[in-house]
Order: structure tokens, then sequence, then C-alpha cells
């Protein structure tokens, strides 16, 4: 239940807003004027304004900007007539969440004022999260081994607890996860806590070079091995010895390179390309790719045997679609981080800008996100990241509501929005469910919610 501040001089419209709000179960303060909304105003209790633009005692714009020097974060909405949008448009820049034009139904306003608590639980969190964030990052960070490891939801948290076993061996270990994911920071974060963390941390992405230069890369070659070798070479092995190498995507290496990378896993040694003397070498190997290895093996792309070799301990990390509970963290990690190159002024996010984010599948993950919040930050105006600063493919996408979702058709005006809502969602969790064999953890995970939000909702579809 919120409490919300009513500010109209018309008696009908405000006494017709405060009853649907109260319908709606929230408590409502009314006030005939913009003095008395402004007298009427608590900043530690009041969840949301709405104040009419036109009163004679203090316009609603005024009433705006002397509640937001109070409260900077309360939420506040503007009724304006048809005829003065241009005014309302001024209130949004002045700091307005959003405004509503007479007339209206009290369906639309029911829909505002929903939209406007759900953006003030968001507020609410990010300052928490903001005053906690970092105390969060330090106390990831001093188990972890590295601060540019960023989050607190659950899947982060269970990959935390399992590099910390990882870690703590020499065994082998293979990170997989989508592009983006942070596969190379969580081997270097393995290697930093490991027992050779005083030795080298050596790196390779084996998808950008070809097969003789990577074999070079990897194992070094001799004086004359091939044309343009002029001089002996160290490969990434011998370089690596007492330390880790981490090969990055190693699900594009060829069947040449994986007989001579499983003769390094087996027998911890090698030759120089052009060498014949073998090259003992003391390397933990950590490896990673974005491609489903047993897939690979299945179509004889990849060897089985090594497959084995290298999968002794796994790592999935989570795309971040799967995380989105850590978006507020990673933003503020990436405001601090990308300042000294964008030069921006910016100081808070707007709330809708959370929203969009939430909605956005994320198919580069958090690289993504950082990417997207370098250029937002590079045209942003003034101290608040709002929506419009994003790039186009995020507040510009499409909305649609699907005609079909396994089985379950319907037409606009058959039901209720939310009755249609509540199918379709009781439609994909059905599906989620069948697809994960009734597992509820792996089921939450391919919904990207909380186990505990799918108990609720298998209870609340009455789904057994």
């Amino acid at each position: 239940m919120a409490r919300i501040l009513v500010i109209d001089d018309n008696d009908t419209m405000r006494e017709g807003m405060a009853y649907t709000i109260r319908k709606m179960g929230h408590k409502v303060d009314v006030a005939s004027g913009g003095k008395e909304g402004v007298a009427l105003f608590r900043p530690e209790e009041t969840d949301f304004v709405i104040t009419d633009l036109k009163m004679d005692d203090m316009d609603g714009l005024s009433v705006l900007k002397t509640i937001k020097a109070k409260d900077p974060d309360v939420l506040v909405m503007v009724v304006t007539a048809f005829g003065t949008i241009e005014v309302a448009v001024d209130a949004m820049k002045a700091g307005a969440f959003d405004f509503i034009t007479k007339p209206f139904s009290m369906e639309l306003l029911r829909v505002k004022v929903n939209k406007a608590l759900e953006a003030r639980e968001w507020v609410q969190k990010n300052a928490r999260l903001n005053e906690e964030n970092k105390l969060l990052r330090d106390e990831i960070a001093a188990p972890y081994g590295t601060k540019e490891i960023i989050g607190d939801s659950e899947p982060m948290q269970r990959v935390f607890k399992l590099l910390r076993k990882v870690a703590a061996s020499d065994s082998t270990v293979h990170i997989f996860g989508e592009s983006g994911t942070g596969k190379e920071l969580v081997a270097r974060a393995i290697h930093d806590l490991s027992p050779r963390h005083d030795g080298p941390f050596i790196k390779i992405n084996c998808s950008a070079l070809p097969e003789t230069l990577l074999e070079s890369e990897l194992f070094g070659h001799e004086k004359g091995a091939f044309t343009n070798a002029i001089k002996r070479k160290l490969g990434r092995f011998e370089l690596a010895d007492k330390g880790t190498i981490f090969l990055d995507e190693i699900g594009d290496i060829s069947q040449t390179v994986q007989v001579k990378l499983l003769r390094v896993l087996q027998e911890k040694e090698f030759e120089r390309l052009g060498g014949e003397q073998p090259i003992k070498v003391d390397v933990r190997i950590i490896s990673a790719t974005n491609k489903d290895l047993q897939k690979e093996v299945d179509a004889g792309r990849f060897r089985e045997d090594l497959f084995y070799r290298l999968h002794i301990l796994p790592v999935s990390l989570p795309p971040l679609r799967a995380r989105l509970d850590d978006l507020a963290l990673l933003v503020d990690h990436f405001l601090k981080k990308l300042q000294p190159r964008t030069l921006h002024g910016v100081e808070q996010i707007h709330p809708e800008v959370f929203a969009t984010f939430r909605t956005y599948p994320w198919p580069g993950n958090v690289r993504e996100l950082e990417n997207v919040m370098e250029q937002a930050l590079v045209f942003s105006e003034g101290k608040e990241l709002r929506v419009d600063d994003l790039p186009p493919h995020l507040h510009q996408r499409p909305t649609s509501i699907p005609a079909k979702v396994d089985g379950l058709s319907f037409a606009l005006g058959d039901q209720p929005l939310p009755q249609i809502l509540d199918d379709i969602e009781k439609a994909l969790i059905l599906e989620a469910y069948e697809k994960a064999n009734k597992v509820k953890a792996e089921t939450a995970r391919i919904l990207g919610i909380k186990t505990s939000a799918l108990y609720y909702k298998l209870e609340k579809y009455g789904i057994s």
C-alpha cells in the first residue's frame, strides 16, 4: 500500500482520482490547490504525487519544482488539459515522471499509478544499492580475487562459491559461457586465488589466429622452422611455466592443434615447431568457449579424449538475462569505470532506464551492457541518465502482443488485458517446466526468475 498525494483545484476531478486510487488499496491525501499540496507533502511518507498544471494559487510546475527540492527522488505526474502538451513537456524536463491528458479514463489512471509505484520501488532499491555498493564490491573482491567480477544475484553467488573450490585445486578447468559473460575475468580470478598466483598468467584467443600461427604462438618455433622464422621464439606454454595458461575460444582449434594440445595435457611436454628436443612444462590449463563442446564432439569436430581432459572442472557462467538482479550493481560499476573516458556528469539513473534494461534480452551480455553504458554516457546531457540517452535499439524496440503461445490464442477484446497476460505467463511457465523435466531450479533458470518467485507462480496458477 502506497501513500499518494492528489493536488487539483477541480473538486470533481480531485475526488474522482482519489476515489479510484483508494479503490486500488492506497492511502490518499488530497489538496484543492498548489500551496495546500506543498504543505501536505511529506518527504518521508509520500510515495507519489499527482498534480494539476493549471491552478489559480500556485501552478503545477511550481508545485513540481518545490516538491522536488524537498525530495529529489519523489515521482510526480502532472495532469494537463488538451492543448497544453508543451507545458507538460516542460514539466517533464523539470523532473516530472509522467503526465496524463484530460479527459482520461480511470483505467488509464490506474495504469499510470501502477507504473509510477513500480518505478518508485526501483528508486528505493537503487538508493539502497548505491549505499551498499562499495561494501558489496569489496566483500566480493576480497574472497574472489578481482573487483571486476560484479554480482550479488543467486546465479553469481553460485559461481563465486564454485570458484573458491576450483581455485584451491590444480586441476584443468573449462569455463563455458556466452560471449560477453566474463570468461577471461573468471579465469584470472581462478589464477589469482590459486597456489600459482605468484606465477605468470598467460592468455591466448585461439579463434584469432590461423592454424600455423596458433601452433607457433602456443608451442614456439626454432629459427628457420618456416618462412620469416628468423630467430627462436618461445611459445605461450613455455612462458606460462609454473603458472596458468588461459586458452580462450578453444572450440575453434583445428584437429592438428587438438592432437598437440592433448599431448601437453597427458605428458606435460611438447616440441617447438622445427625442433626435436622435448620441452617439459608445469602449467595449469584453463580453457573457455561459447560453443557446446559436447555437441562439437558428437559432430566429430572436437576430439572426445581432449574434451574429457579439458572438462575435469567445469564452470558455467550465467548470461546477463539470468542475473538481472545484478543490473544496478553493474550499472553503478560502469558509471565509475567509464567516467574518465566519457567525461560524463551523470549522478543518477532514471527508473525507466532500469525498466528498459530488464526487458532487453542482452545477447552480448555484460560486455554489451558496458558498451551501451558508454554510448549513453557520451550522449547524455545533465546529471540524470534517461531512456532517450540509450542507443536506439533499446528504447525504440517495437512492442507487440503475441497472438499465440503454445496453443494459447486470443483476440484483443475477448478478455481483459490482465487475464490475457496471466494466460500467456502460465503458458510460458508450463513450457519451461516441461523443458526442465519439472525441475524447479532449472525452470527458474530458463525463465530468468528467482526460485522463490517460481514457487509463487506455480501456486498462483495451480501447476503441480
